[in-house]
């Protein structure tokens, strides 16, 4: 029985494999949509195809795709001609038509060298693993499956990852499949073959010749697994976490050797485990003990890290950075990471003052510091998990009752700048900025007040201020 949604695949191809197939070509469809469509993606299986574009592969020269698609796509791109791929949409949908090819690195390239062919099965060959090897001929009657190297096996009874090819000639072709490998591994619950695990371990280095933005784009894509914790741990063990993000492998210590708690590596993967497939929230629970290294020090109380959050936050935004991330994404992660201790000294009770400092610190990131928060618990004290929880929960239960009252998420002062001005007699400068700062410490401390009250306040700041007396 056809899968429903191998079904719908095959119907949204059969307009445009007609076409190829009346100009006497092949045409096939590879890649992720039919490896999902078999066996599903992870996390819940959609079988609708709202979101899915479609990779196609044929004999066609790439001026003959393009003719092809001219005729039929309601848009067209060709910026990846020379490599062999036209795009085209239609409707909704985007499709891209490569023509069968092989490529390979050069030991100091970071671009492909490209080669054209005409046979499916090396096509095949040249792909990252062998789930990926799968190749659906749609331009005939009867859709075929084409799979050389039993990836349908691999994926569906065998779990396992393995390259088509030997796997130093696959990570030759192109060493980000060593990173894209523990995706796989996380995704789909499959277990790496030994020459696989072995040749990451012999060839790690070699990620060094990826761009940052292809390393950090497939970071991105571990980190939002339903459960990345399979791949992390591989890219730790295999090295190549050494490449991309030293700090990580950096954390297999132990916080205190004399009572050999858990370490800090472990620790850290576990939460993010723990916390939403949020791509900002999981890179701050991957980075958010990174300063502990650096900060250890021991004491007649044992081993200590003042100041990992501070120290932390250095250091993760030197590394979002290098990765390219954007300064926004820097800016989120780099401020749950500061602020991931913050909700500790809550244990001796917080006034609604504190209380209005925590939200208005976190701003807009505060759901995600309670989520970092509560996942940063990872210890098997069920006592500690509980107290934990408890406080949580009534910090939360006095957030939301302050944000009833208040407005809690756009904490600022009552009155605006421009009543500043006119109230005091002052021409826009930095007595201004001084007076707003004055009267968001009003609003923190002591919360809405009226704009009677903050005007009242706003006149006995400005008594102590030199200017006031001109």
């Amino acid at each position: 029985m056809v899968p429903e949604r191998l079904r719908l695949v095959i119907e949204e191809c059969a307009p445009l494999a007609e076409r190829f197939s009346s100009a006497g070509h092949r045409l096939y469809l590879v890649g992720g949509t039919v490896r999902d469509a078999i066996a599903g993606r992870p996390g819940e299986i959609d079988e609708s195809l709202d979101e899915v574009d479609f990779d196609l592969t044929t004999e066609a020269l790439p001026d003959e795709i393009e003719r092809l698609l001219s005729g039929w796509a309601d848009a067209l791109w060709t910026q990846g001609k020379r490599f062999g791929t036209i795009g085209g949409a239609k409707g909704a949908r985007r499709y891209e038509v490569t023509t069968h090819r092989a490529e390979a690195y050069s030991p100091d390239s970071r671009k492909p060298e490209v080669r054209f062919g005409s046979d499916i099965r090396t096509d095949l060959s040249r792909r990252d693993f062998t789930v990926n090897a799968m190749a659906l001929r749609v331009d005939g009657g009867v859709p075929e499956l084409i799979d050389p190297f039993d990836g349908l096996g691999d994926l569906m009874s065998a779990h396992r990852l393995r390259t088509p090819l030997d796997p130093a000639v696959s990570f030759s072709d192109d060493p980000l499949r060593m990173l894209r490998a523990a995706r796989f591994l996380a995704g789909y619950g499959l277990a790496p073959e030994t020459e696989l695990r072995e040749a990451v371990v012999a060839m790690h280095d070699r990620l060094s010749i990826v761009s940052a933005e292809r390393v950090r784009d497939e970071l991105n894509k571990l980190v939002e697994l339903p459960d990345p914790e399979a791949g992390l741990w591989f890219v730790v063990e295999t090295g190549l976490a050494d490449e991309f993000l030293p700090e990580l492998p950096g954390l297999a210590l132990e916080q205190d050797p004399i009572h050999r708690h858990k370490d800090v590596l472990a620790h850290t993967i576990a939460v993010v485990g723990k916390t939403a497939p949020d791509r900002i929230l999981r890179l701050a629970a991957l980075l958010h003990d990174i300063g502990k290294p650096r900060t250890r020090a021991y004491g007649p109380g044992g081993v200590s890290f003042h100041h990992h959050d501070v120290v932390g936050a250095r250091m993760a935004q030197r590394r979002l950075v290098a990765l390219k991330y954007s300064g926004a994404e820097v800016e989120e992660i780099t401020r749950l990471v500061e602020l991931h201790l913050r909700f500790h000294t809550y244990k001796m009770g917080w006034t609604d003052a504190a209380v209005r400092r925590y939200a208005n610190d976190a701003g807009p990131l505060l759901d995600r510091l309670n989520a970092l928060t509560r996942a940063d618990c990872t210890t098997r004290d069920a006592r500690r998990v509980r107290e934990l929880e408890q406080r949580m929960d009534e910090l939360e239960e006095r957030l939301a009752e302050l944000r009833e009252r208040e407005a809690l998420e756009a904490i600022r002062p009552e009155l605006d700048g421009a009543q500043v001005m006119a109230h005091l007699g002052v021409a826009p400068g930095p007595v201004v900025g001084r007076a707003l700062a004055a009267l968001l410490e009003v609003r923190l401390n002591d919360g809405l007040l009226g704009e009677e009250e903050a005007y009242r306040r706003l006149e006995e700041w400005w008594r102590e201020q030199p200017e006031s007396t001109g």
